[in-house]
C-alpha cells in the first residue's frame, strides 16, 4: 500500500509537472513558433492529473479515433463521405495527441492555400477554359458514338 501511494504521488507529480509545464506553455504562447501554440492534451485537470485515468483516457481516444478513421477509410472506395470522416478520426485524435494536431494544423493551412488559389482569377479562368475544352472533346465523342451506334449502350453493340 505505502508503494502505491509512492506510485501515486509520483504518478500525480509527473502529471501535474506537465500540467505546470503546460500551464507554462500556454503563458507564453504568445512568444512561441506559431505552429507550437495550444498543443497538448485537453482531457479535463481531474483526468490529467492522474496518470492511470489519463492513460486510459488517451487509449480510448486512440480507439475511438481509430474506429472514425477505419470507417472512413472504408468509405473511401464505397458511398459515403470518406475524407470527412476520416478528418473528424484525427481531429478527434488531436483532442489529445500532439502530432494530429500538428497533422490537422499542416491540412487546414494546405487547404486554405488551395482555396486562395482556386480563387485566383487567373487561375480560376484557366480551370473555366480546361473544363470548356474538356467538355466540348466529351461533346464530339458522345456525337460520333451516338452517330454510329444510335442510342445502344456500349454493352449491347454487335460486332459489325
Amino acid at each position: 500500500m505505502v508503494s502505491d501511494g509512492a506510485k501515486g504521488e509520483t504518478g500525480t507529480g509527473r502529471a501535474g509537472g506537465s500540467d505546470g509545464a503546460g500551464e507554462a506553455a500556454k503563458a507564453g504562447d504568445a512568444g512561441e513558433a506559431p505552429e507550437r501554440q495550444g498543443l497538448g492534451s485537453r482531457a479535463p485537470d481531474f483526468v490529467r492529473s492522474r496518470r492511470v485515468l489519463h492513460l486510459s483516457w488517451q487509449v480510448g481516444v486512440f480507439v475511438v479515433g481509430l474506429a472514425v478513421v477505419g470507417a472512413g477509410v472504408v468509405m473511401l472506395p464505397l458511398p459515403g463521405p470518406g475524407w470527412v470522416v476520416i478528418f473528424g478520426g484525427m481531429a478527434i485524435w488531436a483532442t489529445e495527441f500532439v502530432w494530429a494536431q500538428l497533422v490537422l494544423r499542416w491540412t487546414k493551412r494546405k487547404v486554405t492555400e488551395a482555396a486562395q488559389r482556386a480563387l485566383d482569377p487567373e487561375v480560376r479562368r484557366r480551370n473555366i477554359a480546361l473544363t470548356v475544352i474538356g467538355l466540348v472533346i466529351a461533346g464530339i465523342l458522345l456525337g460520333f458514338y451516338v452517330s454510329e451506334y444510335g442510342f445502344t449502350t456500349p454493352w449491347n453493340i454487335r460486332g459489325r
